[in-house]
């Protein structure tokens, strides 16, 4: 079975790119990140929400290919996979397209820990976010 995919726009801002007018490469992170945040929307909280404000969401381990430059004004689309869900981190997987043309630009994944504010120690995923994200798991 595959994985439940989440996608969103996100069109290129003249200020994400370099001096010969594509994307610079740090920029696909935040659009990860960009990404992952308006899945948790979708599933309906912030991480202003109660349930998860004792938590810290670390990121500890990334990665992206370069497959094709994007540029200035492009519509990319943004898919967001859970491709691994444990007991304290769940690993995301992402696939940036041209949308339109579905030409990849780029690929990776980040993997977030879950850590107690206070502590800053690796802790169980809270329920009520677990519970969310088993909903997009194949």
């Amino acid at each position: 079975m595959s994985p439940k995919v989440f996608r969103t726009s996100i069109r290129v801002a003249w200020v994400d790119t370099d001096a010969v007018g594509v994307v610079h490469f740090s920029n696909y992170l935040r659009y990860f990140e960009r990404a992952e945040e308006e899945f948790y929307r979708h599933l309906g909280f912030t991480f202003d929400d109660a349930a998860i404000q004792d938590y810290w969401f670390p990121r500890v381990e990334v990665s992206c290919q370069y497959k094709k430059p994007a540029r200035f004004n492009d519509l990319l689309e943004v898919e967001l996979t859970i491709d691994e869900l444990k007991e304290k981190s769940v690993r995301y997987g992402f696939k940036i397209a041209r949308k339109g043309s579905q030409t990849l630009i780029a690929e990776g994944h980040v993997t977030v820990v879950s850590a107690k504010r206070q502590t800053g120690k690796a802790a169980p995923l809270p329920p009520e976010f677990v519970d969310k994200l088993r909903l997009h798991c194949s």
